[in-house]
């Protein structure tokens, strides 16, 4: 899963990003308005993590564009605007969620796992296909009633694969989706996170899941 941090204080941001991503997340980052409304609109984001006071365009006018463009992404402020009347305008301007700095990480996380069970991504938070259930929420993987311990990233690929059943996964595809905007890798390294992950998930079970279209990257 992929967030987008729309926040120009970028000490904050970093420490919000470094969090996200040791919790599986993959995290972009804008420092203003004018560009956080640019990724917004052009990438694919699970969540969107927006500050209000921001260089060039202001959260609130950010937000309310972005709705009025078509992007229902889940989008939470983070603010130290901290009063009612700021709260209602937030909500207003088509925000889902409002929380105000200073802030628990911990609860800032569980706001996020909330808002994305809630959004029609995650409709049915626990993915299964045969005897391999993922449940994106517990972060856990199960296969043929054993635990499976994945990795941040190999729990995000093995994600992409599941949500996308029968349907080829490019290597560039998987590096937008478990990296960031800015990775500049070569795609080699998604076939080494493949051969660990299909390590985890097929050595052991009689039917082999994750299957390899040669030139053109994966499929479960």
């Amino acid at each position: 899963m992929c967030i987008l941090i729309v926040e120009d204080e970028r000490r904050l941001s970093n420490i919000i990003k470094r969090g996200l991503t040791e919790a599986g997340f993959a995290v972009d980052q804008a420092f203003d308005g004018e560009e956080g409304s640019y990724l917004a609109e052009e990438e694919d984001y699970d969540l969107i993590i927006l500050d209000l006071m921001l260089p060039k365009v202001d959260g609130i006018t950010v937000c309310k564009n972005l709705r009025k463009n078509g992007v229902k992404t889940p989008i939470i402020i983070l603010t130290a605007k901290s009063s009612i009347e700021d709260k209602l305008q937030g909500l207003d301007s088509g925000a889902d969620d409002y929380l105000t700095k200073p802030f628990s990480f911990l609860e800032l996380k569980s706001r996020i796992h909330a808002l994305i069970r809630r959004s029609s991504k995650e409709a049915t938070p626990a993915l299964t296909i045969e005897d391999l259930t993922l449940d994106p929420i517990k972060h856990s993987v199960v296969r043929n009633g054993e635990s499976v311990n994945l990795t941040p990233k190999e729990f995000s690929i093995l994600e992409l694969l599941m949500r996308h059943r029968d349907e080829v996964i490019t290597r560039s595809m998987i590096i937008e989706h478990v990296w960031d905007y800015n990775y500049d890798g070569m795609s080699n390294v998604v076939d080494v996170f493949l051969t660990t992950l299909r390590r985890k998930i097929d050595s052991k079970a009689n039917k082999k899941l994750i299957q390899t279209i040669h030139g053109v990257g994966y499929k479960i």
